[in-house]
């Protein structure tokens, strides 16, 4: 695992984030009505006429954004393997499909990056939810957003994690870091701008970008880019 000090120093001035992101996710819950469903690219909910353009029944699915307490916060991402049938070899966070056996998001969330990673649950203290994003291969993803006590050690399963590697916070809210382009959305068919994120020799791009930037803008602000 790449540790988050050998990467890129962050750019923005230091900020208190995990205070700031108890306080703005403080009694979130779950969003799964379709009026505040996010596309990736797109930072308003969806209109009638563009939910037209989406997957009719998305299958229910939900990642954890697991935020490192080291002294400074970092963003724990995997990179999937890339035999997966679906974004192979992307950066993503742990998580995957919400199986009948789970009950809930959270549920979910915590089981797939135990089989992903090996993450242990007791190391994991839960802040609260994003709203929902809708992406082109037919998921709906509920992003779990948690604290992670240091300390905790990592297992891969090499079917469908690559590699882990952890960012710095500072680097990843930095909006020099955001490199933005436009281009036609798949869903939609409107040219939209899309943001990604370069950390060395990785790019974070698609829907863990856009979820990224929707914990972001509830955290800084529009008027902070």
């Amino acid at each position: 695992m790449q540790d988050a000090t050998s990467g890129p120093a962050a750019g923005a001035a230091q900020r208190d984030w995990a205070q700031i992101i108890r306080t703005r996710l403080a009694g979130s819950t779950p969003r799964h009505d379709v009026s505040q469903w996010l596309v990736p690219g797109m930072f308003e909910p969806i209109s009638a006429a563009q939910r037209r353009l989406l997957p009719q029944d998305p299958v229910p699915a939900a990642v954890l954004i697991p935020l490192i307490e080291r002294p400074g916060l970092t963003v724990l991402f995997t990179q999937r393997a890339t035999q997966l049938r679906n974004h192979a070899g992307q950066i993503s966070f742990p998580g995957g499909r919400i199986e009948s056996a789970d009950g809930s998001p959270l549920a979910a969330a915590l089981r797939e990056a135990r089989e992903e990673i090996g993450l242990a649950e007791r190391f994991v203290s839960v802040i609260g939810y994003l709203p929902d994003h809708v992406v082109i291969s037919g998921f709906r993803i509920t992003p779990v957003v948690a604290l992670v006590q240091a300390g905790f050690e990592l297992s891969l399963d090499a079917k469908e994690v690559q590699d882990t590697f952890e960012v710095p916070l500072d680097y990843l809210f930095d909006p020099a870091n955001h490199h933005r382009h436009r281009r036609r959305s798949a869903i939609s068919g409107e040219e939209l701008e899309f943001c990604e994120i370069p950390y060395g020799d990785r790019n974070i791009w698609g829907a863990t970008a856009g979820m990224l930037l929707t914990l972001y803008r509830l955290c800084a602000g529009p008027a902070d880019e």
